[in-house]
């Protein structure tokens, strides 16, 4: 074997020139690399067109996300609206007036005390007029001009359950707590804030629809989500 013949011909051939034979490379690598991109591109393919079927079979089209308040069957209303609470006074901003309607005596004197404690404004503290002396059999009657009705009497309501909002033809804005025979106490301090705070806060608005229009508005993440994982 001639020192020119390249290695692994095993004398085959010979060489009689200078120069060696330019070697060709196996086409083996080239076929497999081939292969791999064609089994690729054939999976891309087919989870693109699974992801197609499972849009038009669910009906949506590719257009599931959708607004809650723009939903068919489901238009805004005002009670999906927030609603923002009146603004009610502050005990400082009520005076108080506390009259005792009962046979006890005692009662007018320590609850408007109690009441000065929790930041009202006391004004006159005594015997009922004769128009309710005697004559209240629940906890308490809360007087005051129209206008109170749904602030200072509101406020003071907080302060004893089962106390009967009234108005009267006054023109101030001081409120009465006329205190009955069925009176034991105020109500507890914490309990009553807790009333207050919760009189004070904006209304909730309802979550019927709401709840709805989120889970189409998160669909479309999810299915995107679906569709990458196929790929």
């Amino acid at each position: 074997m001639s020192m020119l013949t390249p290695p692994g011909m095993g004398g085959k051939y010979r060489i009689t020139g200078s120069k060696y034979p330019r070697m060709r490379r196996p086409r083996n690598r080239r076929r497999i690399v081939l292969a791999a991109v064609t089994a690729v591109a054939a999976l891309g393919l087919a989870g693109w067109g699974t992801a197609q079927l499972i849009d038009v079979f669910s009906g949506d089209g590719g257009k599931s996300t959708t607004v809650a308040g723009h939903r068919p069957g489901c238009e805004p209303s005002p009670s999906t609206s927030p609603v923002t609470a009146k603004a009610l006074p502050r005990p400082g901003q009520i005076t108080v007036n506390v009259y005792n309607a009962t046979t006890r005596g005692g009662l007018a004197k320590t609850t408007a005390d109690e009441l000065e404690k929790r930041g009202f404004v006391i004004g006159k503290v005594g015997n009922a007029p004769e128009t309710y002396d005697k004559k209240v059999p629940g906890t308490g009657i809360l007087l005051g001009a129209p206008t109170a009705s749904d602030s200072a009497l509101t406020v003071l309501g907080t302060q004893l359950k089962g106390a009967a909002p009234k108005t009267d033809t006054r023109k101030s804005k001081d409120v009465d707590l006329i205190i009955g025979t069925a009176f034991k106490a105020l109500n507890v301090q914490k309990d009553a804030d807790q009333a207050l705070a919760v009189l004070s806060a904006p209304a909730k608005p309802s979550a019927a629809c709401g709840d709805d229009g989120g889970e189409e508005h998160d669909k479309e993440p999810r299915d995107k989500e679906h569709r990458t994982a196929q790929r």
